[in-house]
């Protein structure tokens, strides 16, 4: 055998990867069936049996509506006629008309009604509105602001719980407070009974109605917050 055939025999003998994959094409092709049909019959021999799920409908019945009949505009009022021109009537006046003038001696004094009295209204009984130009000012902030941190209610500060009460004032010439009222509740009685007690610390300078000390209502509001 020469070099040359010899050569040739090596080549053909030698087996490449195409052919080894060729060969075993068979033995994978037959082995991945068998797993397969393992696996169907395992999936339906343990898992409950699959049913498609109901997706049916049922559509309502359509209501005919009735339409209402038609409208008929009723024709429009008849023209109002116009009243008659007025006339004038005739009549004699007198041209020569006066007023008899008024003279005390017709007219005395002493014959005359008293005026009319003037009625004491009591201020104090009850918020009124009282007229003056002057509005009173508080005289102690500093006072009233101790008293509202130590009128506090516990429970309602330490829970976070405000409100703003309006109290009326009643306050005398001198300024003093003579009577204090809720006008408007804070809605917490303890807020409403703790703004009385500060108000009863206020100090107002008098209001004046023009150059006078006059006593007057007046409200203010009392606001409780937590700092």
């Amino acid at each position: 055998m020469s070099a040359a055939e010899a050569a040739v025999t090596n080549i053909e003998s030698l087996e490449t990867a195409n052919d080894r994959l060729k060969q075993s094409f068979t033995t994978w092709f037959w082995g991945s069936m068998i797993a397969a049909t393992v696996i169907h019959f395992s999936v339906f021999a343990f898992w409950p049996e699959l049913t498609a799920e109901d997706i049916s409908y049922s559509a309502e019945e359509l209501e005919a509506i009735e339409l209402p009949p038609e409208i008929e505009i009723p024709p429009p009022p008849q023209t109002i006629s116009r009243p008659a021109t007025p006339v004038i009537a005739e009549a004699n006046i007198d041209e020569d008309i006066t007023i008899a003038p008024t003279t005390f001696e017709e007219n005395p004094v002493e014959d005359l009604p008293p005026p009319p009295e003037e009625k004491q209204t009591d201020l104090s009984a009850a918020p009124t509105f009282t007229p003056f130009t002057v509005a009173p000012s508080i005289l102690n902030r500093d006072d009233v602001i101790r008293a509202m941190e130590r009128e506090y209610p516990p429970l309602l500060r330490d829970a976070g719980i405000g409100g703003t009460v309006r109290v009326y004032f009643f306050i005398d010439e001198s300024g003093q407070v003579q009577d204090t009222r809720i006008d408007q509740s804070s809605g917490h009685q303890a807020l409403d009974d703790a703004a009385l007690k500060v108000a009863n610390i206020y100090r107002f300078s008098p209001a004046l109605n023009r150059d006078k000390k006059v006593p007057v209502w007046v409200s203010f509001p009392i606001t409780f917050q937590v700092r």
